[in-house]
């Protein structure tokens, strides 16, 4: 077979090693019993769900040279059934946070919820209106430390109360982030339920509010961090709408999303965009 044309969303020979692993383990604990490998690389499946996640594509229209739908599926829903997702996401994480010496897991987290439009193959049953944002569709809760990086996601129905996204998000902080985590940031669409629950919890969650005299957008000490990451999943236009049936499919994109994303800062590297002038050129 020959070597395909590279797309800019591939794993470099460095990303690839961050994460390869992971994989192999996997792999090595899911021998087929007749002993057959699979017909593709593990590199290529996940270069796939990249690629998709980059583009936006649906799952039929994968290019030919990246493996087919069946096999991309089968270990996109694995994974994330069994969490190999998330352990690859905390394991770049954690590496991402030693660069910048810090410790592993933070001491403070930034919440805040993102309402979506979700596309029309999405069961109503799962989805919502936001009626504030009038937006019909999903809610995705992120919990991100001042870095930026990932320690929790929700995603829900979009008519879903902050506070559930709040107090869903808080305690999947305290069980990912080894119980450091002391303080929480968060806007004032979560009410003193949230701030309740952090205390039961041992974290402290304090209201951010906007200054009053302040017009237009004005980026608030820390809590700036996490309109930062929303606005880089956006990158990848699988996120830019909720389309997975399934609310832990739509999780999982955002584990993939960054784990890509982490990547690319570990080994210095960026995907090319339309400002590149090589880009341009080529």
């Amino acid at each position: 077979m020959t070597e395909r044309k590279p797309y800019p969303s591939d794993l470099s020979d460095g990303q690839w090693a961050l994460i390869e692993p992971v994989i192999t383990a996997w792999k090595d604990r899911h021998r087929s019993v007749s002993g057959h490998q699979g017909a593709y690389a593990m590199r290529e499946i996940v270069n796939a769900i990249l690629y998709q996640g980059r583009t936006g594509c649906q799952w039929a229209y994968l290019p030919h040279d990246l493996p087919q739908k069946s096999a991309t599926y089968y270990y996109f829903a694995a994974w994330r059934d069994d969490g190999t997702d998330q352990v690859i996401h905390e394991l770049l994480r954690c590496q991402v946070r030693e660069k910048a010496r810090r410790l592993e897991d933070p001491t403070l987290v930034v919440l805040d919820t993102q309402s979506v439009h979700a596309a029309a193959g999405v069961p109503a049953s799962t989805t919502g209106r936001d009626a504030a944002k009038r937006v019909t569709g999903r809610k995705r809760g992120l919990a991100v430390d001042v870095l930026g990086l990932v320690i929790a996601v929700i995603v829900l129905a979009a008519n879903t109360h902050d506070n559930t996204a709040g107090t869903a998000l808080l305690d999947q902080v305290a069980e990912n982030a080894g119980g450091t985590v002391s303080k929480a940031l968060v806007d004032q669409g979560f009410k003193s339920h949230v701030i309740m629950h952090g205390h039961r919890l041992g974290i402290d969650v304090e209201t951010v509010r906007r200054n009053p005299q302040a017009t237009g957008f004005v980026p608030q000490s820390k809590r700036w961090r996490v309109e930062q990451t929303y606005g880089t999943l956006i990158l990848h236009r699988r996120l830019v709408r909720d389309y997975e049936h399934r609310p832990d499919s739509s999780a999982s994109r955002v584990y993939w999303a960054m784990t890509h994303v982490m990547a690319r800062r570990l080994t210095g590297t960026a995907t090319p965009t339309w400002r590149d002038p090589q880009t341009v050129a080529a």
